[in-house]
């Protein structure tokens, strides 16, 4: 029995997997149109020339000389200037095909980044911009521990047992209501500075001041819940490579942030959607429309910043609300209102 195995010889290249259409045509080879078009009026030409000298009669003598010059002059040059003309015919048709296919090329590069934007799937990106991310990704994720640890210890203080706490002697011998009041509701008022510090998170790992308002700022309610959506809202448009730092929003006076925080919506607090950013407002409006989790972390987002400045603006001071206007929480939420429409 013969073997039928059929052997790959190794020298031989492996076929294409995917043709390449426009680009994997081959130029025309051999006599085209141009060529055959040549031939004829050279053959013409030759012949015309040749039943003229041929039908003319003799000159007479002394003009041996100046008679082939004519023939030369009159025969060669026009049958050249023919295959001149060819080949920059020929050349032409070629350079035109060339033309054609660099235009499809070009046309199929700007498709497939117009598609890649519109899809969110970014190229690659050079190193140094990718280990610049990285850096900022990891202390993003070492500000998102410490939150979580501070976090988690409230959450442990709260649970701890009501025999651990000492008892106030004054009121030792008065009896205890059951009316669910909670030590966060007995805590003196958080300080405004506290509250803009914290608003603005730690600048970086050894910032122990902001570290310190932060702790502060989770033992009041109303704060905690502000911090804890916006870190949300942060973590989510870090993923797109948007961060508070990069944008430089155009500072409104603080009489249209009190007008906002006294329920003054649309054109009159317009300019408090300062952030003029491009590239962070398309992102953000296009993971607005196609992520539900980020537009929801969004809203809730700012449904608190809404209450909790409404509760801070009466006491504040102007100069209060310009801090409060520069950090980072307050960047977030000049670029989701605008995109959500809250400026409008």
């Amino acid at each position: 029995m013969t073997d039928t195995t059929e052997t790959t010889d190794p020298a031989e290249p492996s076929p294409r997997p995917t043709p390449l259409g426009i680009y994997d045509r081959v130029g025309a080879e051999g006599i085209t149109s141009v060529e055959i078009i040549a031939l004829a009026v050279s053959g013409l030409w030759l012949l015309a020339s040749a039943i003229f000298f041929l039908v003319m009669p003799a000159g007479t003598d002394g003009i041996g000389g100046l008679r082939a010059v004519m023939i030369i002059l009159a025969i060669f040059m026009p049958v050249g200037m023919i295959w001149v003309a060819a080949v920059v015919a020929r050349s032409s048709r070629v350079m035109r095909e060339e033309s054609e296919r660099l235009r499809a090329a070009i046309d199929t590069i700007r498709h497939a980044y117009i598609a890649q934007n519109q899809s969110g799937v970014l190229g690659p990106e050079p190193a140094s911009v990718a280990r610049k991310l990285d850096e900022i990704a990891a202390a993003a994720r070492k500000t998102e521990s410490a939150l979580a640890t501070f976090a988690s210890r409230r959450e442990q203080e709260s649970a701890a047992p009501a025999q651990a706490i000492a008892p106030d002697p004054a009121t030792e011998d008065q009896p205890t209501l059951a009316l669910g009041t909670q030590a966060a509701d007995m805590a003196p008022p958080l300080a405004v500075d506290d509250f803009i510090r914290a608003l603005n998170f730690p600048e970086n790992a050894e910032d122990q001041q902001g570290f310190a308002a932060l702790r502060r700022a989770l033992k009041d309610r109303s704060t905690a819940q502000l911090i804890q959506a916006a870190q949300d809202v942060l973590t989510l448009l870090s993923q797109d490579g948007i961060y508070m730092d990069d944008l430089r929003p155009d500072r409104a006076r603080p009489e249209v942030w009190r007008q906002f925080g006294q329920g003054a919506r649309g054109r009159p607090i317009a300019s408090l959607g300062g952030v003029r950013d491009r590239s962070s407002l398309a992102l953000t409006s296009g993971r607005m429309k196609q992520d539900p989790i980020f537009r929801d972390a969004a809203h809730h987002f700012l449904r608190r910043f809404d209450q909790t400045f409404a509760e801070f603006e009466p006491a504040a001071s102007d100069g209060d609300i310009s801090a409060l206007a520069e950090t980072r929480t307050a960047r977030a939420f000049m670029l989701l209102g605008r995109v959500a429409g809250t400026f409008d």
